[in-house]
């Protein structure tokens, strides 16, 4: 396990998703102040690929760089204001997601196992009927 990778990837991860973020706060904005540009962020967005943050802006920066430009202004601020609270949150939903599994699967096998047929070995043979035929 390569976690110095892992961490780099999961960098990237959370830069693309600010930069998706961004992008709709800047979107929500020009959607009451300038409806036009609205519109062909939306569009624009919906063309590239947004999974990728930086190949979006490169994208963005050839088209519109004003657009760039308004969004990684964005993305830098909602990244001041979050990247602080992220280490805990994550640690902390990592816990609690991992102890709703354990627990749902604990009830599930619990359940499972509680409903099947109880069969006692040492009974041998079917129970007799208790009262005898009349002959």
């Amino acid at each position: 396990m390569d976690l110095k990778q892992i961490a780099k990837d999961t960098a990237k991860t959370l830069i693309s998703y600010l930069t998706y973020q961004a992008m709709r706060t800047v979107l929500a904005q020009l959607s009451e102040t300038d409806p036009p540009r609205a519109l062909w962020l939306q569009q624009f967005s919906a063309r590239q690929n947004l999974q990728d943050g930086e190949a979006y802006l490169r994208a963005l920066l050839a088209e519109r760089p004003e657009l760039a430009y308004r969004i990684m202004t964005v993305r830098e601020h909602i990244a001041a204001e979050v990247v602080d609270y992220l280490p805990e949150m994550a640690k902390a939903g990592i816990q609690q997601a991992n102890m709703e599994h354990r627990r749902n699967h604990l009830e599930r096998i619990t359940s499972a196992t509680g409903s099947l047929p109880v069969t006692h070995p040492e009974a041998g043979s079917p129970p007799q009927n208790p009262r005898p035929e009349m002959e």
